[in-house]
Formats: C-alpha cells, structure tokens, sequence
C-alpha cells in the first residue's frame, strides 16, 4: 500500500532516487565522496525529475508534515517502536483503548474467526512474542488481519501492536518493532487483556495505562518463555541477535566489517 497513489515503477520512470537526492540537496553533506570516486553532488548533477506530481519539489510537498514512518516512544516501548502513518486511519493516528492480548501469532488465528470474540473497533490488539529472539527471527507476521466479526460490519481497521515487522508497513494502524520484545521481559511482556492503551501518533507516543508500581508486581512475577533453540545455528542467534532497534544484528558481528582472503582449507 503506497503513500500515494503512485507505484515504484513510476517512481523509476519520474527519475528515481537520484532525482530525490538532487532535489534535497540543500539537506544532505552533498561533499561526501561515495564509491564513484565522486561527490553525492557530483553523481547526481544531471538527474532529471520527469514527473514532479511522482516526485514533489520541496516547495510543494505532498503533505506539510512528514507522512511516512514515525517513531514511537513511551512506558510500552522504552527503545521505540515504529509506525507507517500514511498507511493508518487518520481517525487512529489518536486512539485510547483496552488491550487484548495474545502471546503468540497462532494464539490469534485461533480465535481471530469466532462470532463471540469480546473484541470491537476501539480494542487494541496486541500479538508479543514475535521479536528477534521470541520467534526467534522477528517474522514478517505484523499484518494482523481483523477479528472475522469486525470485518462483517465492515469494520476495516484497528489499533494493532507487535513486536513483529511487516513488510512495508502498509496495512493499517499496526504499531510494529516494539523494543525490546516482550521474550526479553520488555514492558509489552507486561501487558494485560483489559489494560488501557494510549496511541497518539502526532506526540510520536505510546503508552500503557499501567502504573510504576503495578507493572513492578508484574515484572516480579513475569518468568522468560521456554526458548525453543536449543542447539546449532537458531542457537546461535537466540543468544546473539539484538533486537530491533539496534538492527536485530548480531552483537559479535557489530563493528566488523568483511575479512581477508582465508588461507586454503580444502
């Protein structure tokens, strides 16, 4: 689901991303040399905008403010979480509501079709356990489809949140990247069906209607999901990933970059 009514090909054929770099020019360290030899200003001195409806001149911006991905903070996600606003409805982009809860995706297939869900349009749904390390593997399983009984009434969104990721972020208000996951006894590892949730995308914030004290009581009775890794590659990453705000990379990988040629091991 694109941002606007134009798709990457016509992206391509208005002139591509040399053409966007040209016009922020006056936006970016246009002096740094890339794998040309030359400057960024110097690649892209003779990129032409064959279409300015595809993409705008800064003078005329599709929209004033920045319409793509914003980043979330809040008591939910200390290390941010991330949502792609110009996919959402305008009338979520401020919600308040109570949570439902889910610790895992099959958890919510399960009952995702049943007539008697206690669910509505102001529910917030909630899917944990999604993240680099609780999946393991942060799986592209955050487009969460509507309770089959919303959908009937043609319901068409809702608030939904994961620590999961979802390719383009294109489907909804859906609240994604939550950090850290709930496996590693992040604040969305708290969460409880019936607590309150605040989204308020314009004040970039996302907060739970919990106190400091009670989410205390719960940290201390909150015990880390039964790592199903138990040996070799899956292993490896259990221990290793970071989650997702840092990448999801892994931490020995971090600062390293390519190697020499090996001596000869055959």
């Amino acid at each position: 689901m694109p941002s606007g009514r134009y798709l990457m090909e016509d992206f391509c054929y208005a002139g591509g991303l040399p053409a966007v770099l040209r016009e922020l020019g006056g936006l970016l360290h246009t002096d740094h040399v890339g794998v040309t030899g030359r400057t960024l200003a110097e690649n892209v001195a003779a990129a032409d905008c064959w279409n300015t409806e595809v993409i705008r001149p800064l003078s005329d911006p599709l929209q004033p403010s920045g319409s793509g991905t914003a980043i979330l903070h809040g008591n939910l996600c200390p290390d941010g979480a991330v949502i792609k606003q110009s996919a959402a409805s305008p009338h979520l982009l401020r919600h308040r509501g109570r949570a439902m809860v889910f610790d895992s995706i099959e958890e919510y297939h399960q009952v995702a079709a049943d007539p008697h869900l206690a669910v509505d349009e102001s529910t917030v749904l909630v899917v944990r356990g999604a993240g680099p390390k609780g999946y393991p593997g942060m799986p592209e399983i955050g487009n969460l489809v509507l309770p089959t009984k919303l959908l009937e009434r043609g319901i068409t969104d809702m608030v939904r949140i994961s620590d999961a990721r979802m390719s383009g972020t294109g489907f909804g208000t859906v609240v994604l990247h939550v950090a850290p996951e709930a496996a590693v006894g992040g604040p969305l590892a708290l969460v409880r069906t019936g607590d309150w949730i605040a989204l308020n995308v314009p004040a970039r914030s996302l907060t739970l209607g919990v106190s400091d004290d009670e989410l205390a009581n719960r940290r201390a009775e909150w015990s880390p999901p039964d790592m199903t890794a138990r040996r070799g590659y899956q292993r490896l990453y259990v221990d290793h990933v970071q989650q997702a705000n840092l990448g999801a990379d892994l931490d020995f990988l971090v600062g390293a970059s390519g190697h020499d040629v090996p001596r000869d091991n055959h």
